[in-house]
């Protein structure tokens, strides 16, 4: 039965697209992860998004010694925001849509990843037809994304692979400013009735701590909160995550300033650049994650079995 199902993995075809903007400290460890796939992409782009250090010439060696990687830019842009990201993609994406490939995955600048990684998550799409986004928890120093308030429903946008049916029908990526572009395509996928997960055998690396790259911890904090609130979490969801993020190193300062911040969008009613659809979905989905864990919790305390 695997080895059936490892001939249909072979005859998948992928593409990547990452957006880099100023990542020459990275992207060399991303691009020798990609090149030393046991499975490697028909096409991969990668789009300086106006880089201005050493990206684009990195980039270029790589483009030179393999064809199938490919480099394109677009122009230096003064704001960085997360909409900027999504029009870059779309930039590369342009140069792949017209390939037959089964997968798109998008790929950031800053990640690095083992040779059988694709190919496992390509094997995840061959088992299951109704596997719309796919991807893998990641690490940053020694720590791994905790998904007990994300779920692994959940995919981490660092390297995030669609069957392709599943991307066009969501129409691809929204171009939201503040961020959560990656949460966006997985809620909107799971709306459309396609099945989104995160496998947890195998994991990447995320080489520089999100959040940071222009804010502090604290700040990055409240931020996220602010944008929970905007994306559609539940207020009772909110408060589970923040009162266990308040056991975590600075203790109760993350948690705090998590709630702090969805408290703060609740009471300014700060703007949804999602649907009302968009924002019922994703709050039903939560109440009933969150009546699971209890009823979970519950019957283990008790030591009681489903």
């Amino acid at each position: 039965m695997k080895n059936a199902a490892k001939k249909v993995t072979s005859v998948l075809n992928y593409v990547l697209v990452t957006p880099a903007r100023n990542e020459a400290s990275f992207i060399e460890e991303t691009i020798l992860s990609v090149v030393r796939q046991t499975h490697l992409p028909l096409r991969w782009v990668i789009v300086s998004d106006g880089s201005t250090d050493d990206t684009d010439s990195i980039v270029l060696i790589y483009a030179v010694q393999y064809a199938w990687i490919q480099f394109a830019r677009v122009p230096e842009r003064k704001e960085r925001n997360f909409a900027g990201k999504v029009h870059a993609f779309n930039a590369g994406y342009e140069k792949v849509k017209s390939l037959r490939y089964d997968v798109i995955g998008s790929l950031d600048a800053d990640v690095s990843f083992e040779p059988s990684y694709v190919d496992y998550i390509l094997q995840k799409f061959a088992e299951n037809p109704k596997l719309g986004v796919a991807g893998t928890p990641f690490i940053e120093g020694t720590v791994t994304y905790d998904y007990r308030f994300s779920r692994k429903e959940h995919v981490s946008g660092a390297c995030q692979l669609f069957r392709r049916e599943c991307f066009e029908s969501i129409g691809g990526y929204i171009p939201i400013k503040e961020g959560a572009i990656d949460l966006a395509a997985v809620v909107t996928a799971r709306m459309k009735g396609w099945r989104t997960e995160t496998f947890t055998e195998k994991t990447c690396v995320h080489q520089r701590r999100m959040g940071t790259a222009k804010y502090g911890l604290v700040s990055a904090a409240l931020r996220s909160g602010y944008g929970d609130y905007r994306m559609g979490v539940h207020f009772l969801w909110q408060l589970f995550r923040s009162i266990y993020q308040m056991g975590r190193k600075p203790v109760f300062l993350m948690g705090s300033s998590l709630l702090t911040g969805y408290l703060w969008a609740f009471i300014t009613h700060a703007r949804k650049p999602v649907s009302p659809e968009f924002v019922n979905f994703r709050k039903k989905e939560q109440i009933t994650w969150l009546k699971e864990f209890i009823e979970k919790s519950f019957h283990s305390r008790l030591g009681l079995t489903k």
